[in-house]
Order: C-alpha cells, then sequence, then structure tokens
C-alpha cells in the first residue's frame, strides 16, 4: 500500500463463501482503486475452506486479512471482532455474497467525510430496492423493521441493513453495551448508541447470491426477538437467563406429558415414570437450550454428550437446592406460594449460572 493514507477499513463476515472472495476483492479495487482500503474478513470456521482462500490471497496482498473464529458463530460478534480489528478510522461491514453493491462504497465514505456518524445501505427508500425477493421475505423484512421501532431512537429506513460505514469513534462508544446477539449489528449499534447519531442513507439494489450459502437459517426469528429483548429488558434480566428460563418453562410442560403417558399409558410405577420424565426434560432443556440459548457456541459430537451429562449434572443440584430453599421457608411459616416460587428462582439461577460456566464454557 505504500505511503498511501488508509481511508477504510472493510469488515466482512464470512461462512462457506470460498467461492466469492475473489471476485469480491476485484469489484472491491474496481471500486475503491488499488490503494487506501484493507478488507478483514471474519471467519467462523468455514468447512469449504474460506480462511484458507482468504490467507492464500493475504500472502501477497497486504490490503487483505483474515481473523478465523474456532468454536464459535453468530454474524454480529463476528462483524464487532472484525470492526475491532479494524485499522482505519472509517470502518465498513458488508456481506462477502456480493449481494451488496460495491459500487455506494465511496459515496458512503463520501459522506463519512462530510460529517456522518453512520452511513447506510438502504434498500427502502431513495430508489433502493429488495431486488428479486418474493412477497413472502419482503413481508418478513417489512414486520422485522417495524418491530425495530421498539428499540430505535431514530427513525431510519433500513435498520435491518447489513450493509453500513461508520467512524471509529461510534463503535467505540457503542462496543461495550452491545448485545452480540443475532445478525443485525447495525441494529444492536444504533439501538445501543446514547447520544444522537448522525445518520445518512445510500440507496442501492439488493443482488441475487451468486455462489455459495445464505449464513441465515431458521433460527433467524429467535436470534432477533433475543436482541429485542436484549435492548428493552437486557438491563434487568439478562437475555440468556430468559431464554433459559423460558425454556426450562416448556420443559415442565414435557416432564408432565412424559410422565403420564409413561404412567398411565404404560402402566408403570410412579417412581419409575418420574425418573423417566425427569431424564426426558432435562434432556429436551439441554438440547433447545444447546441450539438457541447457546446457539453461538453450540455443543456438537462428542461434546453434545458431555454437555448433556454436565447439564444433568448442575440440574439435580439446583433441584435440591430448590427444595431445599422451599422446605425450609414453608417450614418458617412462609407461604406455601412464596416458599415454591422462592425454590423455583433458586433452582433457576443455580442451573443458570452452573450449566453456563461448565456446560458451554462462558464465564
Amino acid at each position: 500500500m505504500g505511503t498511501s493514507r488508509l481511508r477504510l477499513s472493510i469488515v466482512v463476515p464470512t461462512f462457506n463463501e470460498s467461492q466469492n472472495i475473489k471476485e469480491l476483492l476485484r469489484r472491491i479495487e474496481v471500486t475503491l482503486g488499488a490503494t487506501g482500503w484493507e478488507i478483514i474478513f471474519v471467519d467462523d470456521d468455514s468447512p469449504d475452506g474460506t480462511a484458507a482462500v482468504v490467507r492464500d490471497i493475504a500472502q501477497t496482498d497486504f490490503r487483505v486479512r483474515c481473523l478465523q473464529r474456532v468454536g464459535r458463530r453468530g454474524l454480529s460478534s463476528a462483524c464487532i471482532e472484525g470492526m475491532l480489528a479494524a485499522s482505519a478510522s472509517t470502518v465498513a461491514v458488508m456481506d462477502a455474497d456480493l449481494q451488496h453493491d460495491e459500487a455506494i462504497l465511496p459515496k458512503m465514505l463520501t459522506e463519512i467525510e462530510g460529517g456522518a456518524d453512520v452511513v447506510i445501505g438502504t434498500r427502502y427508500s431513495g430508489g433502493g430496492s429488495t431486488g428479486d425477493w418474493n412477497e413472502s421475505r419482503k413481508t418478513m423484512s417489512q414486520l422485522a423493521t417495524t418491530a425495530s421501532r421498539m428499540i430505535l431512537k431514530q427513525p431510519v429506513s433500513d435498520p435491518m441493513s447489513g450493509f453500513f460505514m461508520l467512524q471509529r469513534k461510534v463503535l467505540e462508544s457503542t462496543v461495550h453495551h452491545l448485545s452480540g446477539l443475532g445478525f443485525k449489528i447495525l441494529l444492536d449499534i444504533l439501538a445501543t448508541a446514547k447520544q444522537p447519531l448522525r445518520v445518512t442513507e445510500v440507496p442501492y439494489r439488493f443482488r441475487d447470491r451468486i455462489a455459495g450459502e445464505s449464513k441465515l437459517d431458521e433460527m433467524v426469528v429467535w436470534e432477533y426477538a433475543m436482541l429485542l429483548a436484549d435492548k428493552t429488558i437486557g438491563r434487568y434480566i439478562p437475555v440468556r437467563f430468559l431464554a433459559f428460563s423460558i425454556i426450562g418453562g416448556i420443559g415442565i410442560f414435557v416432564h408432565m406429558a412424559v410422565l403420564s403417558i409413561v404412567l398411565h399409558g404404560l402402566n408403570v410405577g410412579f417412581t419409575t415414570a418420574q425418573s423417566v420424565a425427569t431424564g426426558t426434560a432435562m434432556t429436551f432443556n439441554f438440547a433447545l437450550n444447546n441450539v438457541l440459548t447457546y446457539r453461538d457456541s453450540r455443543l456438537r459430537g462428542l461434546a453434545w454428550f458431555k454437555g448433556l451429562v454436565s447439564f444433568m449434572l448442575a440440574c439435580s443440584l439446583g433441584a435440591l437446592a430448590n427444595v431445599g430453599i422451599a422446605s425450609y421457608l414453608f417450614e418458617n411459616r412462609t407461604q406455601w406460594i412464596v416458599a415454591a416460587l422462592a425454590g423455583i428462582l433458586v433452582g433457576a439461577v443455580w442451573n443458570y449460572a452452573v450449566s453456563q460456566i461448565y456446560t458451554w464454557g462462558k464465564k
């Protein structure tokens, strides 16, 4: 890059995007020229070798860097790590799938250098377009955009955009309070900022994917709901604990259903039926928490079974704490409902705290 001033760092989260890397780099160079920018690919350990492709290019192109993450997933968290690793005072985030129009990067950069804090590549105003989306996808996006108004402090047409640019100072003022949940890091930043931001928008047409696979899946609705919950009540209740508790509540119904089937349908003794129901409910709770609550550090293979054992041990001790606290309060003339709820709360907090550290390894 010689002595050219670094004007822009581009952060690109990737998962199975090996076929798109070279073409994305070619397009960015055509748009921005040969110097003045760097690009950081944040790869979530793609099985298609995306990280290896980036490193091979980076050996001879010092504008290119690779940040490979092992054992964790998530678009928002990948973007945060990439932005923190960026060197320029202006940082852009875009996808590797070639659906974002790199041709508007110079216009976005001009807006930043003209005083904007954040510039959003928008699909919903000024001639922007979602391209060839079907009606179902358009409706879902519109609903999500409407729901985002719950937590936004200022109106923007496309708070769900994954294509944006910001001044580093915006990141530095929000990063310690970002949830890092889900896939909408822009919405997280806008909702977290304590001071009003100078936001401008540049329209573009969303293009079709050429190669690779989408980083979004059937869990995006859950992740989006968790982001909204974190930004509304997260200061009072950790959103993971909320999710953990919701799943625990569902587990009670699973327990009772299995108990009824085994006890009355199979005519098995109560102790045996209760044991089967307890084991089933614990396995259900663990599996659902692994997919939803701890999606970013999901256990697979042998680790799944080891996690199940540690989860059951934690919950067994939690059950003892539940009964012990409830019994103590009841014997000391506390109303039975209050005693029971206190026991449930203590057990839930115990299960959450212990399994978070020892099952999913989150300190």
